[in-house]
């Protein structure tokens, strides 16, 4: 059975994201000096040690996630487009509390929003993160600033935008997926029992 057979729920979604880090997570990274895995790994390094509550550093985990929809049942992934943040968003909330999935949808949106009020942000940008600032549409204008700004979860994608950016370090150490894994199922099990109280 292949990893889109593969019925997910809540007892295997986490075993799930880890087969694929460990299948795919050697990837490329858009031409940074890091893997996929070791960049997912580095972004969710930084939250921990900032202290971050769960929800977010599991978004900085999995914040790139979305790169790997093929990897997901049809029916998770079907009206995904080509946008990672949102396939990301996609797949992951049926499982995941909506602060870990809203982090992961505007992580790409929290860099356009960077790059228009920090005058100084695009220069820390990477090579490759700079040639897709325009494929994303480049720096958010005034109104789309101000729209960003009204949402309630804006600064928090701007955390996980930064934690993104400053995973990029060849050869940083960091725990492994495993040591991320019970806070993800901890995770998974309180969105399901807030599923049910509420339904």
């Amino acid at each position: 059975m292949t990893s889109t057979d593969a019925k997910l729920d809540n007892s295997n979604i986490v075993a799930h994201l880890g087969g694929i880090l460990e299948r795919r997570g050697g990837d490329s990274y858009l031409g940074e000096d890091v893997t996929m895995l070791e960049h997912m790994l580095q972004a969710a390094a930084q939250a921990e040690a900032e202290g971050a509550d769960p929800a977010l550093v599991a978004a900085a985990l999995l914040h790139d996630i979305g790169h790997y929809t093929g990897e997901f049942p049809e029916e998770l992934a079907l009206e995904v487009n080509n946008h990672h943040d949102e396939g990301g968003a996609a797949v992951l909330a049926p499982f995941f509390p909506e602060r870990v999935v809203a982090g992961v949808a505007n992580h790409v949106s929290a860099k356009r929003y960077l790059c228009a009020v920090e005058p100084d942000y695009v220069a820390k940008l990477s090579a490759a993160s700079v040639r897709t600032l325009e494929l994303q549409g480049g720096p958010m204008s005034e109104n789309e600033v101000a729209a960003f700004e009204s949402a309630p979860d804006f600064e928090d994608a701007v955390r996980v935008r930064r934690w993104d950016e400053g995973a990029k370090i060849a050869g940083r150490p960091t725990p492994d997926f495993n040591h991320y894994a019970l806070l993800l199922q901890k995770l998974v099990d309180a969105h399901a029992k807030d599923a049910e109280t509420k339904g």
